[in-house]
């Protein structure tokens, strides 16, 4: 169930924010409620063209999404697919505590 699609999910969300310029732009629209094509650009070594690109792989992963405004298109986070990636991270994060935990038991005991 953790790496189903949703409805209109066309992309792994875990593959969509493997890429650091993606996990980028996610913190930027993060910080916002909206921000046009133009204002993310310049935080990037890249292009629009390019910038452009990795926002279409968040959309297609329903991390992002956007609404035109004139001619301009102005895009903004949708973070609750990103509940699978906190679930999965929860998961090994409890395991690590427990195997410190043990190895600290044990180290107590000798």
């Amino acid at each position: 169930m953790l790496f189903l699609k949703g409805k209109n999910q066309e992309r792994d969300v875990f593959v969509a924010i493997a890429d650091p310029t993606r996990r980028e732009l996610l913190r930027l629209l993060a910080d916002a409620e909206e921000l046009p094509l133009h204002e993310l650009t310049p935080h990037f070594q890249m292009g629009r063209t390019a910038v452009s690109k990795h926002l279409a792989i968040l959309k297609e992963a329903g991390v992002v999404s956007d609404r035109k405004v004139g001619r301009e298109t102005r895009y903004q986070l949708n973070a609750a697919p990103l509940q699978d990636v906190k679930d999965w991270v929860s998961f090994y994060e409890e395991f690590w505590i427990d195997r410190v935990t043990l190895l600290k038991n044990l180290l107590e005991e000798e």
